[in-house]
């Protein structure tokens, strides 16, 4: 890593928030400790050094066996080398009265709350989000980075410890270059010029660092530099089969805005949105995404094909399927990790929003698969899972991994693209941003926000005629309108069923078009075909958890109620804090009542209106469900709080908005009677 300008020994001390620190721990450059700023002899052994950074880094205490695999898969008494190596580590933090280094069972921790430790710093500004830091807490945790992490502590004929530290430098050098972005984009020039060379320097093939750099450089009149630049780095990026077409784009529209740009330099105040340019965004734009093969831990790295290539390429695979993300070709990224180009750089290189990253261990018969979901710009893990299996058939538990991955990347994506078009003025948004503003309308499941929803979508297919999953918003839309009763119900049945079928015209390889479809036929009464619809959008992708939830909510009602069960609980199993899992646990609820299991089915009711903005259909598959079970007091407030949001509600709006067979029909309509809803 890059040194910072300034004197890194300014960290010492009391913290950014002004609390006392007893011992400072430096891990950037060759690890260090001080308490009260005087340095502490540690022990010659890279191994003490190597467990103490694996254990402050780690977060929750840590297994014996699995510091012992880490460090001493070799020596005959790996055990007897862990309790001297923790016996040196407690004479250099531990203190008296204050014991730092603690075991929990048979698993060894650290305590040091009361310490400064740099990289546990940056790490939580990295959780944080760089870019809600202060500039000024920003530029102190850029000076921290005086080094390599760990420098030299390299362990021979220790693979997995040295595949550990890889991991972690790629991430602290990915966490530094999003702080040196922020500071070159939130800088004057000249000041800028420092950052941008520092930035440069850990990441050459960010394409964001060149377009800056160029743009202050024509700025600035400086057009020979930036000529030389600039051929400097297309050479650069064609040598290693990149794309320098948007730098070339990037310079030619600095030089044609230098003259206006350099007139008014003196009166933009640092920081303003003048300081970057960017190329116009495509209308048709998606989040893109690139997925990393997944590291081996439990064989020989210079054979490919196992375990941790398959579940890559099956990731990548799936997630292409899905339709609503731009995924990156596995030529493209298994190139890269055959280049030993670690996550966060491949996804600067490629320029993605996001970037997948993991690993796979066996041990005898334990298969471990963590998996971790970045952000690029900020370097900020938003979703990270460890899975632990004893397969009995590895390729049953493969596929099972593959399924909770891409589900769990898309729905987290989708999240944070909600939340970020809701931060945006409405005027600025393209169809993608407008799509995701429609979505985060859409699941506040009230009247007046999926009327908001509707106006959002619209304005994205018409940023966007090709843009299925926006019709598909559309048509959801029209089908709450009809489904709650917020505007006459035929009117709004066919509204659904057009923006379902324009989704569809547009994009008939996208599962959100069949779903959307498959809701719509559902109001049409066309249940058969509704359910065809279905089962073409999982067949599309076997991951939309939607798909199969609507599948559980339409054979609840009319169907197979086994299949429905099924159904929901594999919805949840793929979605488990999706916004529509109330209506997952709910469909469950009313198959059970067909099946005459009324205490179960109360359970999952009860569950059901629990959840944020459960409706009123909701809380009355719960109220009629207790009734049913003969809980008759929970069921009475189940519907009193019925009667706050909707006073006039009664069993004709239930069945109505429903589609149940006749003994459904029955049964519901009983319980309504014996709370008095009838």
């Amino acid at each position: 890593m890059v040194a910072g300008v300034e004197n890194a020994m300014e960290i010492d001390g009391p913290d950014h928030a002004g609390r006392e620190r007893s011992l400072t721990v430096r891990l950037f450059g060759p690890v260090t400790v001080l308490r009260n700023g005087i340095a502490v002899q540690l022990p010659a052994s890279r191994k003490v050094r190597a467990l103490f950074a694996y254990l402050t880094l780690a977060p929750s205490p840590v297994r014996r066996t699995q510091l012992c695999d880490l460090l001493w898969d070799i020596p005959d008494d790996p055990r007897g080398e862990l309790r001297w190596s923790l016996s040196k580590l407690r004479g250099v933090i531990d203190e008296p009265g204050k014991q730092r280094v603690y075991s929990n069972a048979d698993a060894i921790g650290l305590n040091l709350a009361d310490c400064f430790v740099d990289a546990l710093e940056i790490a939580g500004a990295a959780e944080q989000g760089i870019g809600t830091l202060s500039s000024g807490r920003q530029r102190m945790l850029s000076r921290m980075v005086c080094g390599d992490f760990l420098e030299g502590i390299e362990i021979d004929r220790n693979p997995l410890f040295n595949g550990w530290l890889i991991a972690q430098r790629r991430r602290f050098r990915g966490c530094h270059v999003a702080l040196l972005e922020q500071l070159a984009r939130n800088a004057g020039d000249e000041a800028a010029f420092e950052y941008l060379e520092q930035w440069l320097q850990l990441a050459p093939f960010d394409p964001h660092a060149h377009q800056l750099l160029l743009t202050a450089l024509a700025r600035h009149g400086r057009i020979e530099e930036g000529e030389t630049h600039l051929k400097a780095t297309v050479r650069q990026f064609e040598e290693e089969g990149l794309d320098g077409s948007a730098i070339r784009a990037a310079w030619r529209s600095a030089r044609a805005q230098a003259t206006s740009l350099h007139a008014t330099f003196e009166t933009v105040p640092a920081g303003s949105e003048i300081h970057e340019r960017q190329m116009p965004v495509a209308a048709s734009r998606r989040a893109s995404i690139a997925v990393m093969p997944f590291a081996d831990q439990s064989a020989d790295t210079t054979v490919r094909g196992g375990a941790a290539d398959a579940l890559a390429h099956d990731v990548i695979t799936r997630l292409a399927q899905l339709r609503s993300l731009f995924v990156i070709a596995q030529g493209t990224v298994f190139a890269l990790h055959d280049r030993r180009i670690g996550a966060e750089e491949a996804g600067r290189m490629l320029n993605v929003d996001y970037v997948v990253s993991g690993s796979v261990r066996r041990r005898g018969k334990q298969l471990a698969v963590s998996v971790e979901l970045a952000q690029t710009r900020s370097a900020r893990i938003v979703w990270a899972q460890l899975f632990n299996y004893e397969p009995s058939d590895a390729f049953v538990v493969l596929d099972e991994i593959g399924n909770r991955i891409v589900a769990s990347i898309a729905s987290e994506i989708e999240a944070i693209e909600r939340n970020l078009a809701i931060l945006k003025p409405p005027s600025s948004l393209d169809a993608w941003e407008a799509h995701h503003r429609g979505l985060w309308h859409m699941y506040r499941f009230d009247k007046t926000e999926n009327e908001r929803a509707r106006q959002f979508f619209e304005t994205a297919v018409n940023l966007d005629p090709t843009f299925a999953r926006a019709y598909a918003g559309l048509s959801f839309t029209h089908f709450q309108n009809a489904f709650q009763g917020w505007k006459k119900r035929e009117p709004e049945i066919e509204r659904a069923y057009a923006a379902a079928g324009q989704s569809v015209m547009v994009d008939d390889r996208d599962p959100a078009a069949h779903w959307a479809m498959g809701r719509a036929l559902w109001l049409r009464d066309r249940h058969a075909q509704s359910v065809i619809e279905l089962e073409q959008a999982i067949d599309l992708s076997p991951n939309f958890a939607l798909a199969h939830y609507t599948l559980a909510f339409i054979h609840s009602q009319a169907g197979d109620p086994a299949t429905a069960i099924s159904a929901s609980d594999f919805s949840r199993h793929l979605s488990p804090f999706d916004p529509l899992l109330f209506g997952m646990l709910g469909a469950r609820a009313m198959a059970l009542v067909r099946l005459e299991r009324f205490e179960e089915a109360a359970g999952w009711a009860v569950k059901a209106a629990a959840r944020p903005n459960a409706h009123a259909h909701i809380m009355a598959i719960a109220a009629y469900s207790l009734a049913l079970a003969g809980a008759l007091p929970e069921a009475h407030a189940h519907a009193a709080a019925i009667r706050k949001m909707i006073p006039q509600y009664g069993l004709a709006d239930f069945l109505g908005a429903f589609r149940f067979d006749a003994l459904g029909a029955a049964l519901f309509r009983k319980g309504a009677q014996l709370i008095g809803m009838a």
